[in-house]
């Protein structure tokens, strides 16, 4: 075990490359630099590398900030062993190693200019270019939304998927509202020039940073909320393209002292209209409360394909 390097220190990944960068994507691009305020620790025998205090990694234009930081690495299939361990300030190829494996714990932040998620402990596993997330108030804000779970943030690089776990909620730059067990998002690559979220404002934006939704799936006790109604239900699929939301199975759309029930429904989160949807040959079921100013019933009940 080495110890003594307390800044500066920079680690080659010579990592697999991805096919297009991400946001928030550690698998390619050029060395990893590791600094920390309190120091160093080079684990030889376990293969790792421990900063502590401040810990930070950067690689291109994605910064990993946490208490503590541990970077696992290995011998590059058909390389040399390494002549010395690293020394500060080197860049480039460290003496055929490759970092494999980051883990970050306490006060983890990893950013972009654009991108930012939040949480206790974070694994980033470069092989598969999938970072998962756990710990207390996990978030992921994009251009576009705020992604927060209970039990985990997945971000899966080359993929282009967030998934959110355990009373996941999805809340847009409008307002509008998804919440399921499981959320997961399908992202893409945002034009340059979108705003930033001012969580992580500050620096240039790099061309063709960011992200934005293009397609969310939800799964276990839905709710999808406008303005005025809740509706509920097992599933869900949501494109911002039309801002239509299509929630299936044991379907509860409630506004105010109504509810209506069946199959299917759409909601148009834009305007906050809600249809209900029945299989053929079915019926909706609802219950319409009277008007409480009038005393008078609303002129027509729900049906198929009908606009509440």
């Amino acid at each position: 075990m080495m110890r003594g390097f307390l800044r500066g220190v920079a680690l080659a990944a010579g990592l697999v490359s991805a096919a297009a960068a991400q946001p928030i994507d550690l698998s390619s691009g050029g060395p990893v630099a590791i600094t920390a305020r309190e120091g160093f620790e080079w684990r030889e025998a376990e293969q790792m590398v421990v900063a502590s205090g401040d810990a930070r990694a950067v690689r291109d234009n994605v910064t990993v900030i946490a208490d503590r930081l541990i970077a696992r690495y290995r011998k590059k299939p058909g390389g040399a062993a390494p002549a010395a361990a690293p020394q500060p300030g080197l860049a480039g190829d460290a003496g055929g190693n490759e970092i494999y494996r980051l883990e970050a714990e306490g006060h983890v932040r990893i950013f972009t200019a654009t991108d930012e998620a939040v949480g206790d402990h974070a694994v980033y596993d470069i092989d598969q270019a999938v970072m998962v997330m756990t710990g207390s108030g996990l978030r992921l804000t994009t251009p576009t939304q705020v992604l927060t779970a209970r039990d985990s943030l997945e971000y899966w690089s080359q993929k282009r998927m967030a998934v959110a776990r355990g009373n996941a909620v999805a809340v847009t730059t409008d307002a509008r509202r998804l919440a399921a067990d499981v959320l997961v998002a399908y992202i893409e690559e945002d034009k340059p020039g979108t705003p930033r979220p001012a969580a992580v404002q500050g620096g240039a934006e790099p061309p063709g940073a960011g992200s934005k939704l293009k397609r969310m799936e939800a799964y276990g006790n839905v709710e999808a909320r406008t303005a005025t109604d809740i509706v509920r239900g097992d599933r869900a699929v949501y494109l911002p393209e039309t801002g239509v939301a299509r929630v299936l199975g044991n379907v509860r759309v409630t506004s105010g002292q109504n509810q209506i029930n069946g199959p299917a429904a759409d909601v148009n989160m834009r305007t906050g209209v809600a249809r209900m949807l029945a299989d053929p040959g079915a019926r909706v079921q609802g219950v319409i409360m009277p008007n409480s100013a009038t005393g008078a019933a609303p002129d027509t009940a729900a049906r198929p394909g009908v606009k509440r």
